[in-house]
């Protein structure tokens, strides 16, 4: 994005999403029944939108924020979306509000394709857990999830 605190991602899973840039989950996913596999994706100049091309030979235009009410608001508007903000500041912590915001709607084949890679991971690491068991105390190094998947690092 223009700030440069979130970027965008177009994927063969025909989602757009976008993502933190410190973050491990996207923070909002876009999709479509028509869209095919996504090629590429841009921010706007003001990062209110994103634009994806897909394999459909179609351009597509995407709120960058999708609950956010575009053009001018009336100040009761204003005052609304500033109330519901500091509401969801105040009250993020609890888990009913914490598992409400974090919620995304996802197309069934993502969504079964990340429940197959859950459970390919799970047994992965309980083979892991069992092997650490069943073997001589310190002769296996544990190494965290997330750096089993970097190959590489450039600096």
């Amino acid at each position: 994005s223009p700030t440069g605190r979130e970027f965008v991602s177009g994927s063969y899973d025909r989602s757009v999403r976008i993502f933190k840039y410190d973050g491990g989950h996207s923070r909002d996913v876009y999709h479509t029944k028509r869209m095919q596999r996504v090629f590429g994706v841009r921010f706007s100049g003001d990062g209110s939108y994103v634009f994806s091309g897909s394999d459909d030979m179609n351009v597509r235009i995407w709120k960058a924020k999708a609950s956010q009410k575009m053009g001018t608001l009336l100040p009761k508007e204003k005052n609304k979306q500033a109330y519901n903000a500091a509401l969801l500041k105040r009250y993020g912590h609890m888990p009913d509000i914490k598992r409400i915001n974090r919620h995304r709607h996802l197309p069934k084949s993502i969504y079964k394709t990340g429940k197959l890679r859950r459970e390919v991971m799970d047994a992965e690491r309980r083979k892991e857990e069992n092997r650490i068991k069943h073997s001589a105390p310190g002769s296996i190094k544990i190494k965290p999830a997330r750096k089993k998947k970097i190959v590489a690092r450039i600096e």
